[in-house]
């Protein structure tokens, strides 16, 4: 059998340390490393069991226990099934017994001894565990961001929403490019209310409150974005954006955020970080693929995979010349295939011109409707009959 583990760690050299106790065993690796143990833990956890339904989850919770049972308990719940081992530094007999109640199946001491650690991973091993069969009822993420100014990334974000708003889900569009706020613009929208609001008042949040905050475009999805006014950027916080995720995720199906290009903002990789999907969107210009080759980089360096990030190509056209790269550049270029590729039309400038998304008029928009939605049915893996039930 082999073993296949999550690390939720506050501490990287922890998390160094499980992954070198594995090198000792056979078919044994690290699927997923999570920084910080918090309330949106088991977000994390179940969007990596789709792709692993055989993981087991290692928590240390010695960086602050209070927070992190609770956190355990809340993954735990979720997923019944899930074999979670807990670690802390104390190992007292009132420590160990609250970590059971909270649904470790195993607990090891801290620092990590290879001896301890190898008979915990053959209790894990010689334990039978049930694959979980039931998809996750949690709202998934959809994450938009720039590799340049310029590339259609709000465009992407607004019609992807509207899509999925048509298919009868309940979806909330999020703009968090902070300086360009294009959303509202794009869609006619003067909202009263901002993620200022939504920030002041995270803490008491439900649906009626939030939807009182938000504004309500007539294909039936929310949006909501940051004031107009640059000053107040800073006050809606990566910690706010943590909780606020927790509620969206519990309470719509989908969640499209429009991150700009600011991928070094703390609230924008957090967005990525909870999301299902990142959509790294370029154009064919050199100066947006080698943006794209470093945005991937330092991704790669935060811990996403390629699984995670996808890459979109707007405005994609297959001839190409000297001042255009070909699909087969992009794709050794960024070290991966592309996604999906969106042509160029003129739809998309008619319906900015319009401030209506494009997809509201599929007469007028042709075949690029067709496309779009298509992209879509891939990215959200909607087959052709469940997309005839939802029309």
């Amino acid at each position: 059998m082999s073993i296949s583990l999550l690390v939720a760690s506050n501490d990287e050299h922890f998390r160094e340390m499980v992954r070198e106790n594995l090198l000792n065993l056979q078919n044994a690796k690290v699927i997923a490393e999570y920084p910080e143990v918090n309330t949106n833990l088991y977000i994390r956890v179940l969007q990596d069991l789709e792709r692993h339904p055989e993981a087991a989850l290692v928590v240390d919770l010695s960086f602050d226990p209070e927070s992190a049972i609770p956190a355990m308990q809340k993954v735990k719940q979720a997923v019944p099934e899930l074999y979670i081992v807990a670690s802390n530094f104390q190992a007292d007999g009132e420590t160990v017994l609250s970590c059971l109640r909270a649904g470790a199946n195993d607990f090891l001491t801290q620092p990590l001894k290879r001896l301890e650690f190898r008979d915990s991973m053959q209790r894990l091993e010689s334990t039978p565990r049930r694959v979980s069969t039931t998809g996750s009822r949690l709202g998934r993420i959809y994450t938009f961001i720039g590799a340049k100014g310029g590339v259609g990334t709000t465009s992407l974000a607004v019609n992807f929403a509207s899509v999925l708003a048509q298919r009868k889900q309940q979806t909330v569009l999020l703009d968090f490019d902070w300086t360009s706020n294009d959303l509202a613009m794009c869609l006619g929208a003067t909202p009263q209310y901002t993620l200022m609001e939504v920030g002041e008042n995270v803490s008491r949040l439900d649906q009626a409150l939030f939807e009182g905050f938000v504004t309500r475009d007539p294909l039936g999805f929310y949006l909501v974005g940051p004031p107009d006014s640059l000053e107040q950027r800073g006050y809606f916080t990566e910690p706010m954006f943590r909780e606020f995720s927790t509620f969206l995720v519990e309470k719509y199906a989908s969640i499209v955020i429009d991150a700009g290009r600011g991928i070094n903002d703390d609230v924008v990789l957090s967005a990525m970080q909870a999301s299902n999907m990142i959509f790294l969107v370029v154009t064919q210009e050199f100066a947006s693929i080698r943006n794209a080759q470093r945005y991937l980089a330092f991704l790669m360096r935060m811990g996403f995979t390629h699984d995670q990030v996808k890459i979109v190509i707007n405005r994609y056209q297959k001839k190409h010349d000297m001042h255009v790269a070909s699909l087969e550049q992009v794709n050794s270029t960024l070290n991966q295939p592309a996604f999906f590729g969106i042509p160029q039309s003129p739809a998309f400038l008619a319906s900015l011109n319009k401030a209506r998304p494009m997809v509201a008029d599929r007469q007028a928009a042709g075949e690029l409707d067709r496309i779009f939605r298509s992209f879509v049915d891939k990215a959200t893996g909607v087959k052709k009959e469940d997309v005839a039930k939802s029309a």
